[in-house]
Protein backbone atom coordinates (compact mmCIF):
# COMPACT_ATOMS: atom_id res chain seq x y z
CA UNK A 1 0.00 0.00 0.00
CA UNK A 2 1.15 3.68 -1.08
CA UNK A 3 1.61 5.96 1.96
CA UNK A 4 -0.19 9.46 1.04
CA UNK A 5 1.69 12.46 2.18
CA UNK A 6 0.01 16.08 0.73
CA UNK A 7 -2.62 15.45 -1.55
CA UNK A 8 -3.64 12.07 -4.00
CA UNK A 9 -4.83 11.98 -6.96
CA UNK A 10 -8.00 12.85 -8.40
CA UNK A 11 -8.58 9.85 -10.52
CA UNK A 12 -11.32 7.63 -8.45
CA UNK A 13 -9.78 4.33 -7.29
CA UNK A 14 -5.97 5.93 -7.34
CA UNK A 15 -4.17 6.24 -4.08
CA UNK A 16 -0.98 7.79 -5.17
CA UNK A 17 0.07 11.36 -4.28
CA UNK A 18 -0.62 13.82 -6.74
CA UNK A 19 2.39 15.77 -8.40
CA UNK A 20 0.59 17.59 -10.90
CA UNK A 21 -2.53 19.67 -11.45
CA UNK A 22 -5.16 19.50 -14.33
CA UNK A 23 -7.03 22.28 -15.55
CA UNK A 24 -9.24 23.74 -18.33
CA UNK A 25 -10.17 26.40 -20.55
CA UNK A 26 -13.14 25.19 -22.25
CA UNK A 27 -13.79 28.24 -24.13
CA UNK A 28 -10.25 27.68 -25.89
CA UNK A 29 -10.89 23.60 -25.45
CA UNK A 30 -7.04 23.80 -23.52
CA UNK A 31 -6.02 21.04 -20.72
CA UNK A 32 -3.05 22.92 -19.15
CA UNK A 33 -1.16 20.00 -16.64
CA UNK A 34 1.36 21.78 -14.55
CA UNK A 35 3.07 21.92 -11.29
CA UNK A 36 0.81 20.74 -8.15
CA UNK A 37 -1.14 23.87 -7.29
CA UNK A 38 0.02 25.64 -4.07
CA UNK A 39 -4.01 24.30 -2.39
CA UNK A 40 -6.51 22.17 -4.19
CA UNK A 41 -9.44 24.11 -5.89
CA UNK A 42 -12.78 22.90 -6.59
CA UNK A 43 -12.46 23.13 -10.30
CA UNK A 44 -8.76 21.78 -10.88
CA UNK A 45 -7.49 18.27 -10.92
CA UNK A 46 -4.36 16.84 -9.04
CA UNK A 47 -2.34 14.18 -10.68
CA UNK A 48 0.00 11.56 -9.50
CA UNK A 49 2.52 10.91 -11.97
CA UNK A 50 1.22 8.24 -13.82
CA UNK A 51 -2.42 9.43 -14.94
CA UNK A 52 -0.49 13.11 -15.56
CA UNK A 53 1.63 11.67 -18.39
CA UNK A 54 -1.21 9.57 -19.69
CA UNK A 55 -3.93 12.12 -19.90
CA UNK A 56 -5.74 12.37 -23.04
CA UNK A 57 -8.13 15.20 -24.35
CA UNK A 58 -10.88 15.28 -26.49
CA UNK A 59 -10.87 15.50 -30.33
CA UNK A 60 -9.96 19.04 -31.66
CA UNK A 61 -8.61 20.21 -27.68
CA UNK A 62 -4.77 20.68 -26.95
CA UNK A 63 -2.99 20.28 -23.78
CA UNK A 64 -0.58 22.52 -22.97
CA UNK A 65 2.34 20.89 -20.19
CA UNK A 66 4.23 22.52 -18.09
CA UNK A 67 7.22 20.37 -17.84
CA UNK A 68 8.45 19.29 -13.65
CA UNK A 69 11.62 20.24 -12.67
CA UNK A 70 11.27 18.22 -9.82
CA UNK A 71 12.99 21.64 -7.85
CA UNK A 72 9.30 23.97 -8.23
CA UNK A 73 9.90 26.45 -5.62
CA UNK A 74 6.90 26.32 -2.72
CA UNK A 75 6.18 29.08 -0.68
CA UNK A 76 9.05 30.72 1.43
CA UNK A 77 9.00 31.01 5.34
CA UNK A 78 7.80 34.55 5.00
CA UNK A 79 5.34 34.10 2.61
CA UNK A 80 4.01 31.41 5.29
CA UNK A 81 4.56 33.90 8.28
CA UNK A 82 3.07 36.54 6.21
CA UNK A 83 -0.02 34.57 5.65
CA UNK A 84 -0.16 33.10 9.27
CA UNK A 85 -0.26 37.18 10.24
CA UNK A 86 -3.08 38.03 8.13
CA UNK A 87 -5.36 35.00 9.62
CA UNK A 88 -4.31 35.74 13.26
CA UNK A 89 -5.20 39.94 12.13
CA UNK A 90 -8.69 39.02 11.01
CA UNK A 91 -9.61 36.70 14.08
CA UNK A 92 -8.76 38.96 16.91
CA UNK A 93 -11.39 41.36 17.08
CA UNK A 94 -9.87 44.96 16.13
CA UNK A 95 -9.94 47.73 18.65
CA UNK A 96 -11.50 49.95 15.40
CA UNK A 97 -14.32 48.42 15.35
CA UNK A 98 -15.79 48.93 18.39
CA UNK A 99 -14.97 52.92 17.74
CA UNK A 100 -18.22 54.10 16.57
CA UNK A 101 -18.53 55.48 12.97
CA UNK A 102 -17.86 58.90 13.15
CA UNK A 103 -14.70 58.49 15.48
CA UNK A 104 -13.45 56.15 12.87
CA UNK A 105 -14.02 58.27 9.84
CA UNK A 106 -16.24 56.25 8.27
CA UNK A 107 -18.91 58.29 9.11
CA UNK A 108 -22.27 57.38 6.31
CA UNK A 109 -20.20 54.49 5.17
CA UNK A 110 -21.76 50.97 5.53
CA UNK A 111 -19.40 47.95 6.48
CA UNK A 112 -19.79 44.16 5.58
CA UNK A 113 -17.68 41.46 7.36
CA UNK A 114 -14.18 43.02 7.23
CA UNK A 115 -13.91 45.12 4.21
CA UNK A 116 -14.58 48.86 4.27
CA UNK A 117 -15.43 51.60 2.44
CA UNK A 118 -13.63 54.55 3.00
CA UNK A 119 -14.19 58.09 1.30
CA UNK A 120 -11.01 58.85 -0.92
Amino acid sequence: MTSRIGRGCSRGGCRRKAVMTLTYVYADSIAVVGPLATYAEPHAYDLCEIHGDRLTVPNGWNVIRQERTGSEPGPTDEDLMAIADAVREIALPSKASDEPAHQAGVQGLGRRGHLRAVRS
